[in-house]
């Protein structure tokens, strides 16, 4: 139930202000990979800096910037609201603008509005709506890149950040639920070396490519037997190959492969622990003895992360985000991986996450789209959840 003072304070949450903002966000160009986030920033440090907040970017590569917006002079601990601005390719099959942000039917259009430029806009909103309340503490909105790729941008902010936090609120798409639990991830290279000859003195040769599918086998049985261990939340930890190279001809026995495949990791699991027992299995496989070596490493990992549902974070997410419209629906976890994984494992703070949008069913997809509607629900849980978090 809102007070009088929190109803009052709802009311500076400005709807044309969040509708501009994430029109704004959508219509930057830019997609990672190649890691083409600088339009995007430059929309967030624009608008910052017209609403008196304090903006700041730091270099994370030529080119590539993490912002921060903060509002508030408070010495205690802040709260910190957690976005990206990197969004993955376009694709295929769109029937709008990928980059027009066309507005239909209730919903915003475009690559990224859901994922999570929709966050981003609820976020500054509710920054925006706080620039006159006293608080104990700061609220910021960190933006950081490489979100889709390798975690660039949340490496360089844990390694930096100054500043203490009594919990985080990372705006990623949750169709406005609450999630306390989220699966990490990892990848993994598997890079195996043979011997090409002739194909027709085949056995002269050492086949990559047959060392890779053995691989691929073992991957596979790795796969089963994690389904045994399910996460009440999360389910069980999983394996998935999704790509794999190699050869140069048909008729050449093949001197390489690669293979790429997804780990996506539970609470309490350890990436050096995933790839070192893939290390073990694959040995155990003796593809030297076929004339094969093996490379094999961890290119990307996002750590997993589960806060307690008895923690103040969670309960004043919760509430707040109820008190502003969100949906009936329990605490959950999220089978997605994020960056707050970062912030409970390198930083020890809180960790949720709570946004507008789906990612279930419009992040990565052709005519992704957002509810106008969520966006301000989402502005509205953020004030909240700041206001009784550092009132």
């Amino acid at each position: 139930m809102t007070t009088a003072e929190e109803q009052r304070l709802l009311a500076r949450i400005d709807e044309d202000l969040l509708l501009r903002v994430c029109t704004a966000l959508v219509r930057a160009t830019g997609q990672n990979p190649p890691g083409e986030e600088a339009a995007t920033v430059a929309v967030l440090d624009a608008v910052g800096r017209e609403l008196g907040l304090t903006v700041t970017t730091t270099t994370v590569e030529p080119g590539r910037d993490n912002i921060s917006l903060t509002v508030g002079n408070g010495t205690g601990p802040g709260l910190l609201l957690l976005g990206h601005t990197d969004v993955v390719p376009v694709g295929a099959g769109w029937t709008t603008d990928p980059y027009g942000a066309e507005i239909r039917d209730g919903r915003i259009y475009g690559r990224g509005a859901t994922d999570m430029k929709g966050g981003l806009a609820a976020a500054v909103a509710a920054l925006a709506a706080l620039r006159e309340v006293e608080l104990s503490g700061p609220v910021e909105l960190a933006a950081l890149i490489d979100e889709e790729e390798t975690g660039k941008g949340i490496r360089a902010f844990v390694q930096d950040s100054p500043r203490a936090y009594v919990g985080c609120i990372t705006a990623e798409p949750t169709d406005l639920q609450t999630i306390i639990a989220a699966r990490g991830d990892s990848y993994l290279r598997v890079a195996v070396h043979g011997r090409a000859v002739h194909a027709s003195n085949a056995e002269a040769g050492a086949n990559a490519i047959y060392g890779a599918t053995a691989i691929i086998a073992e991957i596979e049985r790795l796969h089963a037997e994690l389904a045994t261990n399910q996460h009440p939340l999360l389910g069980p930890a999983t394996w998935s190959v999704g790509q794999i190279n190699g050869g140069t001809g048909g008729s050449i026995v093949p001197a390489e492969c690669v293979v790429i495949a997804d780990r996506r990791l539970l609470p309490g699991e350890s990436p050096a622990a995933v790839l070192e027992n893939l290390r073990d299995r694959v040995a155990a496989l003796h593809l030297e003895d076929r004339g094969l070596t093996i490379d094999l490493d961890m290119p990307m990992e996002m750590p997993p992360f589960e806060t307690p549902a008895d923690a103040e974070l969670v309960g004043i997410t919760e509430a707040a985000r109820r008190d502003a419209g969100g949906p009936d629906v329990p605490l959950a976890g999220w089978a997605a991986a994020c960056d707050g994984g970062y912030v409970d494992r390198d930083l020890g703070i809180p960790v949720v996450v709570l946004g507008p949008g789906s990612v279930a069913h419009q992040a990565h997809r052709a005519d992704e789209s957002v509810p106008i509607a969520e966006l301000a629900i989402a502005a509205r849980a953020y004030l909240l959840a700041a206001v009784r978090l550092l009132g």
